[in-house]
């Protein structure tokens, strides 16, 4: 086995709870050290697994080429922005039609706003179109995978949920019912 770093799993995470997660942390002093975003659900992620539509992009860089991207899950907004570090994620949000389906992969990122408050947004490694069918089975797997941290939350010994109840409280019921609105999608008629 080499030394060489492996990649962080990426976590499915909704929306609701993505844009929760304003607290990050590294669990070394190293500078290449991976800085990880905390979930409220009580589980570190350093890269995020996020399907659902893209609904607009827009480059708002100045001297450059600087894409965002709003991609709608059942749950909520993520806001994806990627530039000239990015090339792959900032052409595939340049050549986008609007609306489609798309997963995206990537990383956390939060930053302070003048008032105080922190925003959450995702530099995406890559943007892929995918169907409808694709969406919707991220929609089961990210449920699944809410409700396993959810479950996990209280369990003894589970240093990440430690960490979310002292940053953001105990009450999870919020990413419960974000689940329930989510998969209820599958559930109206139509």
């Amino acid at each position: 086995m080499s030394g060489a770093p492996t990649r962080e799993v990426a976590r499915r995470v909704f929306a609701a709870e993505f844009n929760d997660a304003t607290f990050t942390f590294k669990e070394s002093d190293d500078e290449r050290a991976p800085l990880y975003a905390l979930l409220p659900t009580g589980e570190r992620a350093n890269r995020v697994f996020v399907t659902g539509t893209l609904t607009e992009t827009e480059d708002i860089g100045e001297d450059a080429e600087y894409w965002r991207g709003r991609v709608v899950d059942p749950t909520g907004t993520f806001f994806v922005y990627a530039g000239q570090y990015q090339p792959e994620a900032a052409a595939a949000l340049r050549d986008a039609e609007t609306p489609t389906y798309v997963a995206v992969v990537g990383k956390p990122r939060t930053y302070e706003t003048d008032d105080g408050s922190v925003n959450v947004s995702l530099r995406p490694e890559s943007i892929t179109m995918v169907e409808e069918s694709v969406r919707d089975r991220w929609v089961v797997e990210a449920a699944e995978r809410t409700l396993d941290r959810i479950e996990a939350f209280n369990e003894e010994g589970n240093e990440y949920a430690e960490r979310a109840r002292a940053e953001y409280g105990a009450d999870t019921s919020a990413y419960r019912q974000a689940v329930v609105d989510a998969l209820a999608e599958f559930d109206a008629p139509g």
